[in-house]
This record gives C-alpha cells, sequence and structure tokens, in this order.
C-alpha cells in the first residue's frame, strides 16, 4: 500500500488532505503534537466526516488506513518519511518553522538509505510563497550541500475546502468527526512535484500556482471575511446573528462583500491575464456565495472572522488586494470598507469568549491611532509608492469615519 505522511491532524489534515488519500488507497500516517488526538486515532483506526450541504441528508464518509505518531517520536516520524511516498502539511503557517526541523531530519535520514527516491512535500497550507518559506525554513536545518533542489518537491497549493469548529455536543458523542463541505478540489503546482502527480480524482494540476493562490485569498478569503465583518459592523447587537448564511440574507451585506469580492477580481485579472477572465472570475464568486450559503455547515461569523492580526497582515485578503488594484490603478474603496468593518469585529465564541490574539489585538488598536495599525499591524510602508497609496486611503476613510 502507498503512503502520505500528513504533518497536522486538524481540519484540514484529516477532512481534505487524509481524507482524498484515503480514498485514493493510500495508507495516511498523520503526526500531531496533541498527545490524546494521536491516541484516538491509533484506538480507533478510523474517523469519520460529515458532509453538510443544505436542504439535504448528511453524508457520512468514512476514513479508514489511518495511523498516527506524535511529532516527538523522532525515530518512527523518521521510519515513516523514509516510507513514505507523498508527505503533506497542514498545520498553519504559523507552526511551520516549528515543523520545518523535524521535516528535515526525516529527509535528511531517507536520503541516507534512499538517495536515489526524491519526496514531494504538499504544502497544504493558505500561504503565499509557500515553496520558497519552507525551502529557507529546511535549508537552516538541513546540513551544508545537502541537494535540496534535487532530493525534495516542494508543492504550493490553493486550498479551498471550508471546515467549521465542531460544536461540544458533536465532540462529546465523536472526538474525531468532523463537518464539512462537499467542496474537494486540491489545485497543485505541477512544476513542483519531483516524483509523479498523485492520481486523485479531485486534484487540479496547474501551470501558474500563484494565480490561484491569490484567487483563493483574495477573492474565496476576502469575501469569506468581508461578510462576517460588514455582518457584525451592522449587526453586532442582534445576538441571532451567529451564522455567515444568515448574514448572507442580508441584501446589503451580500451586496457590499460582492462589489469588494469584484474589485479585487478586476485586479487579479490585470494581475495574471494569462490565466483569469473576468467572466470566469465572476462564476468562481457567484459558486462561492452558494458555498457560504450552506445552512447545513453551521459555519458561525465567528470563526471567519477571527485572528485579526493575521487577517489584516500586509499579504493577507484584505491589506492584499487593495495593495493589488491600487498597482493597477484600480479603485479598492469596496474593499476598504470591509478593512473599516474589521476594526469593529467583536465577535465571541459559543462561550462568549474573543479569540485570545483578538482580545489583544483590541488593546492594541484601543490605544494606537490609524496611522500606528496601518504601519505596524499591516505592514503598509509609505516609501512604496503603491503601498502609500493604500495608506493614504484607508487614513482618510477611517480618520473620517470616526469624525462622523
Amino acid at each position: 500500500m502507498k503512503s502520505l505522511v500528513q504533518f497536522g491532524a486538524g481540519n484540514i489534515g484529516r477532512s481534505f488532505i487524509g481524507q482524498l488519500f484515503s480514498r485514493a488507497g493510500y495508507e495516511v500516517v498523520f503526526i500531531d503534537s496533541a498527545a490524546s488526538l494521536v491516541q484516538r486515532i491509533n484506538e480507533q483506526k478510523e474517523y469519520r466526516i460529515v458532509i453538510k450541504k443544505s436542504d439535504m441528508p448528511d453524508k457520512e464518509i468514512l476514513i479508514r488506513n489511518v495511523q498516527a505518531l506524535h511529532i516527538d517520536e523522532k525515530q518512527a516520524v523518521r521510519n515513516a518519511l523514509l516510507n513514505a511516498d507523498y508527505v503533506a502539511t497542514s498545520v498553519g503557517a504559523s507552526a511551520l518553522a516549528a515543523v520545518a526541523p523535524i521535516l528535515a531530519d526525516g529527509i535528511e535520514f531517507r536520503f541516507g538509505q534512499r538517495p536515489q527516491q526524491p519526496i514531494d512535500i504538499i504544502i497544504a497550507e493558505n500561504i503565499r510563497n509557500g515553496a520558497e518559506y519552507l525551502k529557507n525554513l529546511l535549508s537552516t536545518s538541513l546540513p551544508e550541500g545537502f541537494p535540496l533542489d534535487a532530493y525534495v518537491g516542494l508543492v504550493e497549493t490553493s486550498i479551498g475546502k471550508m471546515v467549521p469548529i465542531m460544536r461540544r455536543e458533536d465532540l462529546a458523542q465523536d472526538p474525531l468527526v468532523l463537518f464539512a463541505e462537499e467542496y474537494n478540489e486540491l489545485i497543485v503546482d505541477r512544476h513542483g512535484f519531483k516524483t509523479e502527480i498523485p492520481t486523485l480524482c479531485t486534484i487540479t494540476p496547474v501551470n501558474t500556482i500563484k494565480a490561484f493562490v491569490d484567487r483563493k485569498l483574495l477573492i474565496h478569503n476576502l469575501g469569506h471575511s468581508a461578510i462576517a465583518y460588514l455582518a457584525y459592523a451592522a449587526f453586532a447587537n442582534d445576538l441571532r446573528l451567529k451564522y455567515i448564511w444568515h448574514a448572507l440574507e442580508k441584501p446589503d451585506i451580500a451586496s457590499k462583500a460582492r462589489a469588494a469580492m469584484t474589485q479585487a477580481a478586476i485586479a487579479l485579472t490585470k494581475e495574471y491575464p494569462n490565466d483569469f477572465e473576468i467572466s470566469s472570475l465572476n462564476a468562481y464568486i457567484e459558486d462561492l456565495f452558494v458555498r457560504f450559503s450552506n445552512r447545513a455547515l453551521g459555519d458561525t461569523i465567528y470563526r471567519v472572522g477571527r485572528d485579526l492580526y493575521r487577517k489584516l497582515a500586509h499579504d493577507e485578503r484584505i491589506i492584499g488586494a487593495m495593495i493589488l488594484a491600487a498597482k493597477h490603478d484600480l479603485s479598492f474603496d469596496a474593499i476598504a470598507q470591509v478593512f473599516n468593518a474589521a476594526l469593529r469585529f467583536r465577535a465571541t465564541d459559543e462561550e462568549g469568549a474573543l479569540f485570545p490574539r483578538d482580545a489583544d489585538f483590541i488593546a492594541y488598536i484601543s490605544s494606537h491611532d490609524i496611522e500606528s495599525i496601518l504601519k505596524e499591524v499591516c505592514g503598509l510602508s509609505l516609501k512604496d509608492h503603491v503601498e502609500s497609496i493604500v495608506y493614504h486611503r484607508l487614513s482618510s476613510l477611517c480618520e473620517k469615519i470616526e469624525h462622523d
């Protein structure tokens, strides 16, 4: 049996990457830092994914041929990487730095045993320039002169699958169960592979992966977050407004979110004229609205909007979309309105608690002016002509709204 070593046994690792490879006949070896999760996977040797779709009965998928290792099991991790046909990561961009030395150790061990068998790493993260980022991390942990470029394929992806936060009552019945949408397309960089591209039924190899990573980030992620931020800003006192689908029933919210997504789409056609036409991106937007409106998925405004420090960062969905629009002398006023709404976001989880880093963010912005936020949180530089356009537009917008 072929095998996939999957770093990260969380939502994307299990509901998406692990699922696709397991159903294609691979044994999936999860590597994770959560000891209780590792133990439970090894006890059950299977887990359920429940596909949620509006007005349709739930569909259950049972994922078998799985096992798990704790990330501290050094020799076992080495052996798993030695025998792997593919490796994937789904740990989150911020955790890649911690995982990279362990991954590098396994790669070095494999090279010592099987120098003629290169390995491909599928970077299943929502991250721009993921191959370059992971290459730099691995290089610092591998010995000088290691043939990283020849031996390791670094495969960037565009990950579009939506997985909501699981409710406590559902996890109490089955701690491994995951709810997910039906969407299963895995877009990969065909040029990143050193071996053959795996034959999965929903894998889509593309020539310009950067274009599709940006499409996901600057349309999908932007639009999803826009709904959360705009809905909270307009209806913060409506305790019934908990879900993304409910927010989309407000015509003004849907209209403003679509306007922001369309501005980003126009900018993408200018940046990638050989990859996108506005008609195809408009169809992509309409499909996203259908998926965002999935009542059965139960995706919350809190989950979609949380983690403001990350989502307002320089290369992220909102600031990144405005920079791209400004680069091509295009309007980004609708996206700027999303930024303003994000500054007001205070949604809480089912326990009434803020996301921990959002509590820090709120404390920060309460004691800093908009200029400091734009420079320190958003990373905008006045020395860069394009970024200075975005900076001055946002500074003017937020100042005007404060005075109003």
